[in-house]
Protein backbone atom coordinates (compact mmCIF):
# COMPACT_ATOMS: atom_id res chain seq x y z
CA UNK A 1 0.00 0.00 0.00
CA UNK A 2 2.90 2.59 1.24
CA UNK A 3 4.66 1.95 -1.88
CA UNK A 4 0.93 2.30 -4.08
CA UNK A 5 0.73 5.66 -2.40
CA UNK A 6 4.54 6.71 -2.98
CA UNK A 7 3.78 6.25 -6.58
CA UNK A 8 0.33 8.40 -6.82
CA UNK A 9 1.93 11.31 -4.73
CA UNK A 10 4.67 11.43 -6.85
CA UNK A 11 2.14 11.53 -10.05
CA UNK A 12 0.35 14.16 -8.66
CA UNK A 13 3.43 16.06 -7.45
CA UNK A 14 4.31 16.27 -11.04
CA UNK A 15 0.60 17.11 -12.37
CA UNK A 16 0.69 20.75 -12.93
CA UNK A 17 -1.69 23.69 -13.94
CA UNK A 18 -1.95 25.02 -17.48
CA UNK A 19 0.82 26.95 -18.85
CA UNK A 20 0.28 30.70 -17.66
CA UNK A 21 0.95 33.93 -19.73
CA UNK A 22 3.15 36.79 -18.90
CA UNK A 23 0.57 38.15 -16.96
CA UNK A 24 -0.10 34.70 -14.36
CA UNK A 25 -3.28 34.12 -15.98
CA UNK A 26 -4.19 31.31 -18.14
CA UNK A 27 -2.96 31.74 -21.59
CA UNK A 28 -6.81 30.81 -22.57
CA UNK A 29 -8.69 32.85 -20.79
CA UNK A 30 -11.50 30.39 -21.60
CA UNK A 31 -9.65 27.69 -19.58
CA UNK A 32 -9.16 29.72 -16.50
CA UNK A 33 -12.08 28.14 -14.34
CA UNK A 34 -11.41 24.65 -15.66
CA UNK A 35 -7.72 24.86 -14.29
CA UNK A 36 -8.19 26.00 -11.06
CA UNK A 37 -10.97 23.51 -11.22
CA UNK A 38 -8.40 20.78 -11.87
CA UNK A 39 -5.64 22.04 -9.50
CA UNK A 40 -8.42 21.98 -6.95
CA UNK A 41 -9.28 18.41 -7.29
CA UNK A 42 -5.22 17.29 -7.71
CA UNK A 43 -4.73 19.09 -4.23
CA UNK A 44 -7.82 17.22 -3.07
CA UNK A 45 -6.59 14.04 -4.03
CA UNK A 46 -3.11 14.94 -3.11
CA UNK A 47 -4.00 15.68 0.78
CA UNK A 48 -6.20 12.76 0.71
CA UNK A 49 -3.64 10.59 -0.23
CA UNK A 50 -0.77 11.97 1.99
CA UNK A 51 -3.25 11.37 4.78
CA UNK A 52 -3.46 8.15 3.73
CA UNK A 53 0.26 7.28 3.47
CA UNK A 54 0.46 8.47 7.23
CA UNK A 55 -2.30 5.97 8.36
CA UNK A 56 -0.25 3.36 6.69
CA UNK A 57 2.77 4.47 8.12
CA UNK A 58 1.12 4.14 11.68
CA UNK A 59 -0.16 0.78 10.95
CA UNK A 60 3.17 -0.11 10.43
CA UNK A 61 4.42 0.86 13.40
CA UNK A 62 1.74 -0.72 15.56
CA UNK A 63 3.05 -3.72 13.38
CA UNK A 64 6.46 -3.22 14.67
CA UNK A 65 4.91 -2.53 18.66
CA UNK A 66 3.01 -5.86 18.91
CA UNK A 67 -0.23 -3.46 18.75
CA UNK A 68 -1.52 -4.12 15.21
CA UNK A 69 -5.07 -5.18 15.53
CA UNK A 70 -6.15 -3.34 18.63
CA UNK A 71 -8.37 -0.76 18.22
CA UNK A 72 -6.16 2.47 19.17
CA UNK A 73 -9.39 3.79 21.61
CA UNK A 74 -10.72 1.18 23.59
CA UNK A 75 -7.99 -1.90 22.87
CA UNK A 76 -10.68 -4.03 21.76
CA UNK A 77 -9.93 -6.62 18.44
CA UNK A 78 -10.54 -5.19 15.27
CA UNK A 79 -12.54 -7.70 13.68
CA UNK A 80 -10.37 -9.64 10.81
CA UNK A 81 -13.07 -8.78 7.89
CA UNK A 82 -12.49 -4.57 8.91
CA UNK A 83 -8.42 -5.46 8.39
CA UNK A 84 -8.90 -7.09 5.50
CA UNK A 85 -10.98 -4.07 3.61
CA UNK A 86 -8.95 -1.40 5.44
CA UNK A 87 -5.35 -2.72 6.51
CA UNK A 88 -4.18 0.54 7.93
CA UNK A 89 -7.64 0.63 9.97
CA UNK A 90 -6.71 1.83 13.81
CA UNK A 91 -10.10 1.70 15.23
CA UNK A 92 -12.70 -0.96 15.54
CA UNK A 93 -16.17 -0.01 13.68
CA UNK A 94 -17.83 1.70 16.97
CA UNK A 95 -14.93 3.71 18.13
CA UNK A 96 -14.49 4.75 14.43
CA UNK A 97 -18.13 6.30 14.09
CA UNK A 98 -17.52 8.12 17.63
CA UNK A 99 -14.18 9.36 16.06
CA UNK A 100 -16.21 10.43 12.71
CA UNK A 101 -18.76 12.11 14.38
CA UNK A 102 -16.68 14.41 16.91
CA UNK A 103 -14.58 15.62 13.40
Amino acid sequence: MRADLDRSISILQGERPAPMAGSGYPADQADAGSTLSETDRTEAVLHSARAQRGEVEAALIRIDENSYGKCVACGQEIPEGRLDARPDAARCVGCQAKHARRR
